[in-house]
């Protein structure tokens, strides 16, 4: 099974989508991730990526479509694959359409997740996360220490720029400009959008999730 995640920040997509991996047997992978990944291997997609990162450019959507299908390709996707952040724009989930195509494979459902934009900037703007990798934590102030980040149990708690209100609101304005055209398009297109309320515990909005992709 092949599924898009989309969704404002914030809404738990990425906590969402480690769920729905795990209950699937498939992995989850980011925009970020298997550019990364690329650079790392110095692979001929990855060098053009590292020199877009080195002149402070954006990466190129060819050349992000390009490592993505690289990665679709691979053996360990072979059973499907959650994937967050891939497609943000139009002209992105054209890409990945096309991507698709060239194997041979189908994209089987786009989860957007949904939640009042104003629930959103509450609980952002309440969020600190960890200076050293960047784990999110509702309720502590900036400065603390903590131990219950398994990856840098010394790390401080820091409130990033753009979580503070008037941030919070105007990257949602952008997410708004760039994903209603999305989901237009994937309506247009015959997409499977399954909407998802986000609103709730995080177990509650597993449940409403695992149904979106046909789990009980």
């Amino acid at each position: 099974m092949i599924v898009v995640l989309l969704g404002p920040p914030g809404a738990g997509k990425g906590t969402q989508g480690e769920r729905i991996a795990a209950d699937l047997g498939v992995p989850k992978i980011s925009t970020g991730d298997v550019i990364r990944a690329a650079i790392a291997a110095k692979t001929p997609l990855g060098l053009k990526a590292k020199a877009a990162y080195d002149r402070g450019d954006l990466v190129p959507d060819d050349v992000i479509m390009g490592i993505i299908r690289e990665t679709l390709a691979a053996p360990a996707q072979e059973r499907g694959v959650i994937l967050d952040g891939v497609v943000r724009t139009v002209p992105q989930a054209e890409g990945l359409a096309e991507v698709l195509q060239t194997l041979g494979r189908k994209l089987d459902v786009v989860m957007l997740f949904e939640i009042p934009d104003e629930l959103l900037v509450s609980r952002l703007s309440a969020r600190t996360v960890c200076d050293a990798c960047s784990m999110p934590f509702t309720g502590r102030e900036p400065g603390e220490l903590h131990a219950e980040c398994a990856k840098s149990p010394k790390g401080h708690l820091m409130r990033r720029k753009d979580d503070e209100p008037d941030a919070v609101r105007n990257r949602l304005r952008v997410y708004q400009a760039q994903t209603a055209p999305v989901v237009e398009w994937y309506a247009s297109h015959g997409g499977n959008i399954a909407r998802v309320d986000a609103v709730g515990t995080m177990d509650e909005v597993a449940g409403r999730a695992r149904m979106a992709v046909g789990l009980s």
